[in-house]
């Protein structure tokens, strides 16, 4: 469908790709990745054709269409929503006046069995054809099951579009390019501007779209759930891997090791070769054998290993100094703008230690109360009552309003650290791969992820013990946000995160809460827990409203009978495998909590019969102790969850 032929880009002596190809086929689902900076963006723009390869070319089907979502784009804001959506279906419209004109004329005419009349008929076949292929007969519903599904309510649809943020507006030109039906998708960090719920939908209609799909992300778990192919830019090359991007790890580390060992054994056998060679060199009786091995060297094709990209960040944060045990205090806590209220009644306590995150579609309120915990903002109705001793870090979501572009990359840090720390600053930039005249760069021509490594690096400036995080890795490649995920995970303060990025979520944070209809809603678990219990809620609100009004006793029905008195028959299938899974998390606890309990017993028969107090045992026995509490802690909850479900 779509050829990549030995594609080469050079600025002036530095090579960005050095001989690129590969080919794209009808309904691949790629994902293409690399570190910040290593052209993935660029090889978008060289398919689309608004970039021209130093050399190579690139070849497309003369059917092929291709629909391009840039990470920035200008975007309309002369229209309502459903108006500017509607666009989308431009070609359909001129189809449907064709359809219309071509009817009216064959309606007038009597010559059935001339030429002319077969040719109006057989176009009006076609132009109906396409019309169908287009999704003519659906537009309406389409338009919406899309703006629905990428978060817009249907109040929205008749809102100008002038009234959406940045964001919403990518999302407008996400929907327009969905709808569009290209033959292939190239999306550059679709996600970066949708919520969790929004890019679970976007997952589940690119797995099941009839064309081909080639993206960028940074969101690990997106690219497993929707591609099976791996292209990956390093150091100018392109390595192709015909399986997901978790596999695809995995696959490359054994590719380096195989590569390295073929590479140091023929190393050897260079340096033996070479050692016989100058050894015996000047012995006449020697020659034949020096002139044979003289022949294998040149002979002998060198094996190349590849260079290997090992720039990283290298993030550690200070120590947190103490504070008191609660961190923040919300009660009754609200925020609205004039008549628009964003949410309300907010209560909940923040301990020093914990590592929460705030989830929700765009627009209920995550960063609103983010700026409110910081002091930025005063919340319209409540109490934030900030601990002892508390000192907060802030990462803002749009480093623009933070940062001066007139400053340089040093200057940024200068101006903010005092102290001691100042003559370290050149090393933390350097951590954060700021090296040598990236420093005197100003912050205006910094890209996305510079910018965000920068805003990252000031945080090191000063010991906080609550960073409250907006976002942090949006713009971050796959091993930055790895590397900040495990210095969050050792940073013995507290953290409060914004985010949408799953895997990033996943094993850092112990409880989510939800902002959602107005309210912020807690859930003790991780965000698994948190996508799980939100999907078993989803299912129980699509069955309520699927009940008649007046059928007053289905309200004591099951939660898992529709209109008809049968679930769905997908429906039955998520509420078993559900089922299954918490089940099976209830028996492996209780197994272990029989194993602690016993283990415990035998703890309490030996301290009863001993006659000398054995540091050691005690404090085995008191970890003893605490595991079983733990254990009783998370079987209670999954008991909980188990029979809530079961009820459902």
């Amino acid at each position: 469908m779509i050829s990549l032929d030995n594609i080469s880009i050079s600025y002036g002596g530095w090579t960005l790709f050095d001989g690129i190809s590969f080919l794209i086929n009808p309904k691949d689902r790629i994902g293409l990745v690399g570190k910040n900076g290593a052209g993935k963006t660029t090889l978008l723009r060289v398919i689309t054709g608004e970039q021209q390869p130093t050399e190579g070319a690139v070849s497309i089907n003369g059917e092929c269409t291709i629909g391009y979502l840039p990470q920035q784009m200008r975007v309309a804001d002369t229209t309502t929503l459903a108006a500017e959506t509607a666009k989308a279906f431009d070609e359909v419209l001129r189809i449907e006046a064709e359809i219309e004109r071509l009817t009216t004329e064959i309606a007038s005419r009597t010559d059935y069995e001339s030429k002319e009349y077969e040719e109006l008929i057989h176009r009006l076949n076609v132009a109906n054809d396409r019309y169908h292929i287009l999704g003519g007969d659906t537009r309406e519903a389409d338009i919406e099951r899309t703006l629905l599904g990428l978060g817009f309510k249907r109040t929205d649809f008749e809102r100008p579009t002038r009234e959406f943020s940045g964001g919403w507006r990518m999302r407008i030109e996400l929907a327009k390019l969905l709808l569009r039906r290209p033959s292939i998708f190239l999306l550059d960090e679709p996600t970066n501007h949708l919520d969790i719920e929004s890019i679970q939908w976007l997952e589940e209609y690119l797995k099941s779209y009839n064309g081909a799909v080639l993206l960028i992300s940074h969101d690990r778990a997106f690219l497993d759930n929707v591609t099976t192919r791996t292209i990956e830019l390093s150091l100018g090359r392109a390595y192709d891997y015909k399986v997901p991007y978790s596999k695809f790890v995995e696959l490359r580390a054994e590719r380096r090791a195989q590569q390295m060992a073929a590479y140091q054994n023929q190393q050897r056998l260079i340096e033996k070769t070479e050692e016989f060679i100058e050894r015996f060199r000047y012995k006449p009786t020697k020659s034949n054998q020096v002139q044979s091995r003289v022949k294998q060297l040149e002979r002998l094709e060198r094996i190349e290993i590849d260079e290997e990209d090992l720039s990283r960040l290298n993030i550690k944060f200070p120590p947190a100094p103490r504070s008191g045990q609660i961190v923040a205090d919300i009660k009754g806590v609200g925020k609205a703008f004039g008549e628009k209220r964003i949410f309300a009644d907010a209560e909940f306590t923040i301990e020093r230690g914990q590592k929460i995150a705030l989830v929700g579609r765009n627009g209920e309120g995550k960063t609103t109360f983010a700026r409110m915990l910081i002091g930025e903002l005063e919340q319209t109705e409540g109490e934030i009552k900030i601990g002892a001793n508390v000192n907060i870090g802030y990462y803002a979501q749009n480093q623009d309003d933070l940062m001066d572009g007139e400053f340089t990359v040093f200057d940024t840090l200068d101006r903010v650290a005092v102290g001691d720390i100042r003559t370290r600053l050149r090393d933390i930039l350097g951590a954060f791969l700021f090296r040598g005249e990236d420093i005197d760069k100003k912050v205006k021509v910094l890209s996305g992820g510079e910018r965000s490594r920068l805003a990252m690096a000031r945080l090191m400036l000063e010991p906080y013990n609550l960073l409250v995080l907006d976002e942090p890795t949006n713009h971050m490649d796959m091993r930055s946000k790895d590397i900040l995920k495990s210095a969050l995970q050792k940073y013995d303060g507290t953290v409060v995160v914004v985010s949408h990025d799953r895997e990033f979520l996943d094993g850092l944070v112990e409880r989510v809460y939800e902002f959602r209809d107005g309210g912020v809603r807690e859930y003790l678990g991780g965000i698994y827990y948190f996508l799980e219990k939100r999907k078993v809620e989803s299912l129980q609100d699509i069955e309520r409203r699927e009940r008649p009004a007046t059928n007053t006793k289905s309200e004591a029905t099951p939660i898992a009978q529709s209109t008809g008195g049968k679930a769905s028959y997908e429906q039955k299938r998520e509420q078993e495998k559900l089922l299954r899974k918490l089940r099976k998390a209830v028996e492996s606890i209780e197994e272990e909590l029989a194993g602690v309990e016993q283990s415990i017993k035998e703890f309490d028969e030996r301290l009863a019969a001993a006659t000398n107090y054995d540091a050691e045992q005690y404090a085995a026995y008191a970890t003893l102790k605490e595991r079983y509490d733990h254990l009783m802690h998370e079987w209670e909850k999954a008991s909980y969850e188990l029979e809530i479900t079961e009820q459902s």
